[in-house]
C-alpha cells in the first residue's frame, strides 16, 4: 500500500489537451500524498439510457462507476459550455443517479473556463442531488483559464495559484476526515 489517498479525477471537456486536464495533470505533479487517476474519457461512455442503468448497463459504465466506488475521494475539473456543464460530463453523471457511488462520496470542483459561473452554479446542484459530499471550500471557480496557465499547464496568477491551494487544503481534509 502506497499510503496515498486515492483519487478519481473526472475531466469535463472533451478537448484532449484541455486547460482542465492541463491543470489536474499539474495537481498531481504538485501534491504528493494523492494518488491522481485521470479519466479524460467521457466520449467513450455511451448515452444514458435509463432502462439500462441499473438492469444491464454497458461494460464502459460498470466501469466507471467501479472507478467512482474505488476512489476516496473524486475532483470533477470541467469547462462550463454554454453557461452548463458539458453534455459529455451530465451524461456520465446521470449513470450515476440511479446508483450510490456518489452517496457521500467527497468530492473537489473546479470549473475552469473563461467565465464559467453558470457551469459552476449547474455542478454543484448536480452533485447535491447526487448526494455527494463537499463544502464551499471545497469548490473552485477559475474563470479566465487560458490567461492562467502557461503552454505546460503550469498556473501562472498567483492569486489562482493561493486559491488552488486553500482548495486542496480543504478537499485532503474532507477526504481524510471521511
Amino acid at each position: 500500500m502506497t499510503g496515498k489517498h486515492k483519487l478519481l479525477v473526472i475531466i469535463g471537456s472533451a478537448q484532449s489537451g484541455s486547460s482542465n486536464e492541463l491543470l489536474a495533470s499539474q495537481l498531481g505533479i504538485q501534491i504528493p500524498d494523492f494518488e491522481f487517476e485521470i479519466f479524460n474519457r467521457l466520449n467513450e461512455l455511451p448515452h444514458f439510457n435509463p432502462e439500462q442503468s441499473l438492469e444491464n448497463p454497458p461494460r464502459t459504465i460498470v466501469e466507471f462507476r467501479d472507478k467512482i466506488n474505488r476512489a476516496e475521494g473524486v475532483m470533477i475539473c470541467t469547462p462550463e459550455y454554454i453557461f452548463s456543464i458539458p453534455s459529455g460530463l451530465k451524461n456520465a453523471l446521470e449513470w450515476c443517479v440511479a446508483t450510490t457511488v456518489f452517496s457521500g462520496k467527497p468530492v473537489g470542483l473546479i470549473t475552469a473556463s473563461a467565465h464559467g459561473q453558470k457551469g459552476h452554479e449547474e455542478l454543484q446542484l448536480i452533485m447535491h442531488t447526487l448526494t455527494a459530499r463537499f463544502t464551499p471550500e471545497n469548490t473552485l471557480l477559475i474563470s479566465g483559464i487560458k490567461g492562467k496557465l502557461d503552454n505546460n499547464g503550469v498556473l501562472t496568477d498567483e492569486i489562482t495559484r493561493f486559491k488552488l491551494d486553500q482548495f486542496m487544503d480543504a478537499f485532503r481534509n474532507l477526504i481524510k476526515n471521511n
